[in-house]
């Protein structure tokens, strides 16, 4: 069973930056993809970045230029949010695809401030 752990969220002023961490744990040989998703109060969750087995990244609109998605190792995974706006503010979630199974975090919390 592989299980994600996610961690970096907290409260930050807009403008700041902060990094989010995804560790997995588990029997992994390979990941076939990773992505952050993130889900505002009342909204849909939402695609952030996703990554690639091969490197190629994907990232909505909204965040494009200001986050980057990276992968430290197999089982580490960074989300680096800088030049935050309030509306950044939601739940982020991290995927990963491990052995062609789809596995999530259980979520962490970025909020911005005005």
């Amino acid at each position: 069973q592989v299980q994600l752990v996610e961690s970096g969220g907290g409260l930050v002023q807009a403008g700041g930056s902060l990094r989010l961490s995804c560790a997995a744990s588990g029997s992994i040989f390979s990941i076939n993809a990773m992505g952050w998703y993130r889900q505002a109060p009342g909204k849909q969750r939402e695609l952030v970045a996703t990554m690639t087995n091969l490197g190629s990244t994907n990232y909505a609109d909204s965040v494009k230029g200001r986050f980057t998605i990276s992968r430290a190792n197999a089982k580490t995974a960074y989300l680096q949010m800088n030049s935050l706006k309030p509306e950044d503010t939601a739940v982020y979630y991290c995927r990963m695809v491990v052995h062609y199974t789809e596995y999530w975090g259980q979520g962490t919390q970025v909020t911005v401030s005005s």
